[in-house]
Formats: structure tokens, C-alpha cells, sequence
């Protein structure tokens, strides 16, 4: 059977114009694993209210970000492909959750290069309802209507892998290299506290809502297979002590929120306002949650966190950038890859 890969981000917006902004949130939001209430609900928030008021606002923000070339996330990832096509023989596909670069797409490429079977990688180090859970289901699903004779396979989540967490150390200590910091916050992009009780398998284990994930997150449990907090929580340690970090100079937030409903505490921006006002001159911020800089990494950390620091008197705000195509996240999945070719070719 030949093997293909096919690599899956979040997707973006064709442009940042208000009218192609509001297509892309109305896909991204009608999502019912982005937001899981009723579809009556759902559609009288996202088409009654959302679509209605957001668009612009987001189309300014894109705008601020929005490159030559494209998409930042758009152009990262496509950077990211051809660097991995070059390490491996199996052709190597790219694609989007929402947006024009359809999963269909991307399978459809690769079929139509004869491949028989996908080595499906989102490219989400955690797991998450609304990140990995919906592309692998809505593969499944074009795979049965489009593909039925398409076996795919796909790569877990990688948040606590050990050559993950050094070359994301490793990334992070270079950046931070002859930079002035007291404290490093690693923030992960939020999503509803009911989330987490949602994917939790046991259906006894998790609670979110307790502080610093309280017992649960850190007391072993078959739930923290789906855990998308504890996932987090436990890159922030691994990192920590790769790169012994003093307890008390680092943290971990959560960022984004949408609605009423609790999401995921403490949240990042009151976090770097709780920073600045306790005096710390001097800090740095990662966003281990993606792999590729962003809407939410370029605009909402690197610009809006950055002015929120400075207005409680803070002084100088690093921004670390994800790992991007970066040669050594290039190498390690480029060697995953590899990996599971060869496993495959021998037990085909």
C-alpha cells in the first residue's frame, strides 16, 4: 500500500477582508466541537450575534498581521511541508480544519497520487475537543463518503514525547538567549471548563474549575489521555525541568475566551496585568498550544498582551515564537514520519 502524509492546522481566512472573515468564523464557529451547546443555540449566537459583530473587529486584527505571502499560519505551514517533503519520500500533503484548504482536498491530492494509506499528524501537541477530536472525525467522515477504500492513521498527541519537549526547550532557551526575564508565561489557548468534563472518559476524574488544576490534573488517570488542561499543565513541567526553571519564575494561563460560560483559568491577559502590577519589570511568553504563529500568538499575545503589560508598567515583553519550521521540529517530525513508514511497510 503506498503511504501518504497529511499534515492539518487550524486554517485561516482567504483575506483579511471582513467578508471573507466572516465565511471563515461562520465555518470555524458553527463547529459543534468548537462550541457544543444545541444547534439552535448555536446558530442564534454564532448567525444571530457573532457574525454580526465580530467580523470586522477580526478583519482589523488579521489585517495588523497579514503578510505579503499570505496567511501567517497559512504561509508557516506550507514552509513546514516542503521542508518535511524534502526528509521524506512519501508525498506529504497540507490542509485546513475550516477554510478553503478542505481536509477533502488534501485526501484527494493524495489519492490522487496513488496513495492508499494517510498518516494523518494534526498539528496540535495537545488534545483537545475542538482541535484534534474534529479534525480526526470529520477525516472519518470524508474518508466514508469520498475515500472508502483510504485506510488513514494518525499520530497522537505528542504534548509529553521527550524529543518534543527538547526541541521545544531547546527553542525557547535559544530565543530567550542574552534577553532580560524574570518571569516566563506559558499560555495555551482556553476553551470551556465543560470541555474537559466532556472528554473525560472516566466521567468521575476531572474538575476543572479547581485551582492550578488542583488533584486531578496531577493525580494519574486514564482520563488524562483526553485531558486537554493536564496535557498543558504537564508541558509546562516537562519544560520547567528541562530547562530548571526556579519555582515561582514561571506559569501557565490560558487565553482566548468567548461567551459567559467559565473557560480555563487563570486567563493570560488578566495574568499579564497581575504580573505587571506586582512589579515584574521584565517577561517572556510562550504559547506552546500551536506550532505555527497565528491570529492569536502575532496579534493577540505579541501585540495586545504586550500593550496590556506596558499600561501596568512592565518594561520589556518577549514574545517567543512557535516552532514554526523551525530544523529541529523539521527533523523530529520528519523522523516520525519515517518511522511509521517503515513500521507499516514492514507489517503490510
Amino acid at each position: 500500500m503506498k503511504k501518504g502524509i497529511l499534515l492539518v492546522n487550524l486554517g485561516s481566512p482567504d483575506s483579511p477582508n471582513p467578508k471573507d472573515v466572516k465565511k471563515y468564523l461562520g465555518e470555524f464557529l458553527m463547529d459543534e466541537r468548537v462550541i457544543d451547546v444545541p444547534l439552535w443555540a448555536r446558530t442564534l449566537l454564532v448567525k444571530g450575534i457573532v457574525l454580526n459583530t465580530r467580523p470586522k473587529a477580526s478583519a482589523k486584527a488579521y489585517s495588523k498581521i497579514w503578510w505579503e505571502e499570505g496567511s501567517p499560519l497559512i504561509v508557516l505551514s506550507e514552509r513546514l511541508q516542503h521542508k518535511i517533503q524534502e526528509q521524506v519520500e512519501a508525498p506529504v500533503a497540507l490542509a485546513m480544519r475550516y477554510g478553503s484548504m478542505t481536509i477533502k482536498l488534501g485526501l484527494q491530492e493524495l489519492v490522487d497520487k496513488g496513495v492508499e494509506e494517510v498518516f494523518l499528524i494534526p498539528l496540535y501537541p495537545q488534545y483537545a475537543m475542538a482541535t484534534t477530536e474534529t479534525i480526526l472525525v470529520l477525516a472519518e467522515d470524508i474518508r466514508k463518503e469520498h475515500f472508502p477504500n483510504l485506510k488513514i492513521t494518525d499520530l497522537k498527541p505528542f504534548y509529553n514525547n521527550p524529543d518534543y519537549i527538547k526541541v521545544l526547550s531547546e527553542s525557547i532557551k535559544k530565543q530567550l538567549e542574552g534577553k532580560e526575564y524574570e518571569h516566563l508565561l506559558f499560555s495555551y489557548h482556553g476553551v470551556p471548563e465543560r470541555h474537559i468534563r466532556k472528554s473525560d472518559i472516566t466521567k468521575s476524574h476531572c474538575n476543572p474549575s479547581l485551582s492550578g488544576g488542583g488533584v486531578c490534573c496531577k493525580t494519574p488517570s486514564k482520563a488524562h489521555e483526553f485531558c486537554y488542561k493536564h496535557q498543558c499543565l504537564e508541558v509546562t513541567r516537562l519544560v520547567g525541568e528541562y530547562l530548571k526553571l526556579e519555582e515561582g519564575t514561571y506559569s501557565t494561563s490560558f487565553q482566548s475566551r468567548l461567551g459567559f460560560d467559565p473557560w480555563l483559568q487563570p486567563y493570560t491577559d488578566r495574568t499579564i496585568e497581575r504580573l505587571g502590577k506586582s512589579g515584574i519589570q521584565n517577561m517572556a511568553i510562550v504559547t506552546p498550544a500551536f506550532v505555527s504563529d497565528c491570529l492569536e500568538t502575532l496579534e493577540e499575545i505579541a501585540m495586545e498582551g504586550e500593550e496590556i503589560f506596558h499600561e501596568v508598567g512592565g518594561k520589556n515583553f518577549t514574545t517567543i515564537a512557535c516552532l514554526n519550521d523551525d530544523q529541529a521540529w523539521v527533523d523530529l517530525l520528519s523522523k516520525w514520519i519515517n518511522s511509521w513508514v517503515e513500521a507499516n511497510l514492514v507489517t503490510a
